[in-house]
């Protein structure tokens, strides 16, 4: 297991990280996701600490706060020391009935950091993340309750998940200009059959330093490889005919899929592990988050840490998996390569 700094901060952070998105679900949407209950959710921390995954990542929302408690509890029954894991959670979605029992308001965030602090029975919280974008709260309200939190003591980072470039530039300009803690990581959905970050997202965080963490970096289980074409799974279950998300393009996803076959055969693995293999081989990459319901489950997306790819492998995956063409980068590329060719000490064009 390699460790990453956590953005532009001195907090190191395993390659893989824990989700506990399966904890806790009963019914609705959680339920179809995940109903690990507490002895099996202590059994896959065990697994996953053992490991050596120091970093989990949870949410308020997740099973309605029950994933947090069931996260804190099995913290304790294993005996883990605070200071050996990096826990993070989120905030934004609904937590009660009422119209302000949500979002990225101050009212909100710091109500729901004390509410995460207790369900996880921890007296801070290592990386504390926007879940999704609200566009009714300004930013300058939103990083100035997380400065609060910051300066409290309450959390020590802060993050971001699903928002868009110009979200995540806007806000690093205000804590600049206001002084305020920045964002150090963005949690977002990236697999080899969904490289739409590339485009803005990914350019933005290696300009600025910020870390990135993937979510579902199977596709929810489309990667897998039990899928064919129809959607039929070869095991007869999956979450993807129960819960069909993230949205993929399925005839790009069986072609990925289709190419990284002989490359799982010649490394003796599964698909799954040379997909989450590629992840793991992109610099932008921090920590790919991992979940399952099975002990087995996680020990074979654990076991992609060991795999190299080639550089020939990789040529192949990138070009079954590279985006289309879209302004304005085709023509960014263009005309950059009048400056290109300088920083490389040959002729410009205009020369």
């Amino acid at each position: 297991m390699k460790y990453n700094p956590l953005g532009q901060t001195g907090l190191l952070v395993s390659e893989l990280c824990l989700g506990t998105m399966t904890f806790g679900g009963s019914d609705g949407i959680w339920g179809q996701i995940g109903s690990l209950q507490q002895q099996q959710a202590d059994e896959l921390l065990r697994v996953a600490l053992d490991a050596g995954i120091n970093f989990i990542d949870t949410a308020n929302v997740y099973a309605a706060g029950h994933s947090e408690e069931i996260t804190g509890q099995a913290l304790r029954n294993l005996g883990v020391a605070r200071d050996d894991v990096v826990i993070a959670t989120k905030v934004l979605g609904p937590m009660g009935s009422g119209p302000n029992a949500r979002g990225a308001s101050r009212a909100h965030i710091l109500a729901q950091a004390r509410a995460s602090l207790k369900r996880l029975q921890i007296e801070h919280i290592d990386l504390y993340q926007i879940h999704g974008f609200d566009p009714l709260t300004p930013i300058e309200e939103t990083m100035e309750a997380l400065d609060i939190l910051v300066r409290s003591g309450d959390v020590r980072y802060i993050g971001v998940s699903n928002w868009a470039a110009w979200h995540i530039a806007k806000a690093l300009g205000i804590s600049e200009r206001k002084n305020l803690a920045p964002i150090r990581s963005l949690q977002a959905y990236y697999t080899i059959a969904g490289r739409d970050i590339e485009r803005e997202i990914v350019p933005l965080l290696t300009s600025e330093q910020v870390g990135l963490m993937v979510w579902s970096p199977l596709a929810g289980g489309l990667l897998s490889g039990k899928y064919n074409r129809d959607g039929a799974s070869s095991s007869g279950d999956g979450r993807r005919a129960r819960f069909d998300f993230p949205p993929v393009n399925r005839d790009r996803a069986f072609d990925v899929i289709d190419a990284m076959r002989p490359i799982a055969t010649a490394h003796g693995c599964s698909v799954a592990q040379i997909a989450l293999a590629w992840l793991l081989h992109q610099k932008v990459v921090t920590s790919v988050i991992v979940g399952a319901k099975r002990t087995e489950q996680l020990q074979d997306n654990i076991a992609s840490v060991g795999i190299v790819l080639s550089a020939d492998e990789l040529s192949i995956l990138d070009a079954v998996s590279v985006l289309p063409a879209e302004y304005p980068g085709w023509m960014i590329d263009r005309q950059s390569a009048y400056r290109a060719g300088a920083v490389a000490g040959a002729p410009s064009q205009n020369s």
